[in-house]
């Protein structure tokens, strides 16, 4: 069942440092005194862009020589360009396919988030939705079979208030991870179809009537952590016992709910970790010093823009990899 209708919204992710295109390592070196000089290439996944923006820039004042380029378009560019050697890392937030795997992608957990249900936050029921929440099941009877018309159909009750379904329109990590919580595929969500997690956020902003789901750095400000004007979270009713209990109330700032995602509170999926892909194990000096500095100091700027750390044993098993393709 595909209910699709594309909409088209602007959107341009502007580069941090400099326009390039195409992986940069031919260019790349390191001098004598182990200075680096070079440019650094990453396209892909909403969800990665805003953390990777800061390890660029904190990269290129380490690394005066050192040029980063990070631009945004979904997982599903991110995988494409790194595998077709226009990038040299692509940003993906989902597992990396075996068939990706077979092409030579290798992914690099670096950070952790999650997909967040989203709804307007002026719905004339909007009290009643978020102490009720939205169980896998519900979900799957939303954007799967489509049988669920009115928020009363959300409730159980007999409201007649219509039901206006989002989706994402690009080839996303956000969209697969999201369907894989109820069971599904990004193919299979019906929906009005956006672009990107900005455009689908704005959707959700202009529609009282509006159901999606975001990356938590949409839903949320980057600088305040408060949620973004407009938009709410539909809390996940994790146990399905029809109401949000205050064990499942962790939505109120981002910091809570990467709490949440971190204390295993909140499900896995849609809670996922985000992956920085090469096509081959890097040997270039240039990419493995910027490898080894998000996989390492790095780690420390996820928290403060509202990421989660990746686990100890899953750095130490990237950082041999890349010791052992010396």
């Amino acid at each position: 069942m595909k209910r699709l209708v594309n909409i088209i919204l602007p959107f341009v992710v502007a580069a941090t440092t400099l326009v390039s295109c195409g992986g940069n390592s031919a260019k790349n070196s390191v001098n004598s005194t182990g200075e680096l000089k070079g440019e650094i290439s990453l396209s892909g996944a909403f969800a990665l862009y805003p953390l990777a923006v800061v390890w660029a820039d904190e990269f290129q004042k380490a690394n005066p020589g050192v040029k980063v380029d990070v631009s945004a378009g979904g997982a599903g560019k991110g995988m494409t360009d790194v595998l077709a050697g226009v990038v040299d890392f692509g940003m993906v937030s989902r597992e990396v396919y075996p068939q990706e795997q077979e092409k030579g992608a290798i992914g690099f957990a670096s950070a952790k988030d999650a997909v967040v249900p989203t709804i307007n936050a002026a719905n004339p029921i909007i009290d009643k939705l978020l102490a009720h929440g939205i169980t896998k099941e519900i979900a799957h009877k939303i954007w799967v079979e489509g049988n669920v018309k009115t928020w009363g159909d959300v409730l159980g009750t007999d409201d007649q208030t219509p039901i206006h379904i989002y989706t994402r329109s690009d080839a996303c990590g956000a969209a697969e991870t999201f369907a894989n919580w109820f069971g599904a595929k990004q193919e299979d969500l019906g929906g009005t179809a956006v672009f990107g997690d900005p455009g689908l956020a704005a959707a959700i902003q202009s529609d009282i009537y509006g159901i999606g789901f975001n990356n938590i750095g949409y839903a949320y400000d980057n600088d305040s952590h408060q949620l973004n004007a407009g938009l709410q979270i539909f809390p996940v009713d994790v146990d399905g016992n029809g109401s949000i209990s205050a064990d499942e109330q962790f939505y109120a700032k981002k910091e809570d709910v990467t709490k949440a995602i971190a204390d295993g509170k909140y499900p896995s999926p849609p809670a996922r970790d985000l992956y920085l892909v090469s096509k081959g194990v890097p040997t270039d000096p240039v990419l493995v010093a910027f490898l080894k500095y998000v996989l390492t100091d790095g780690q420390k700027k996820n928290e403060p823009v509202g990421y989660i750390e990746i686990p100890q044993e899953k750095i130490e098993k990237s950082l041999k990899l890349l010791e052992e393709k010396k």
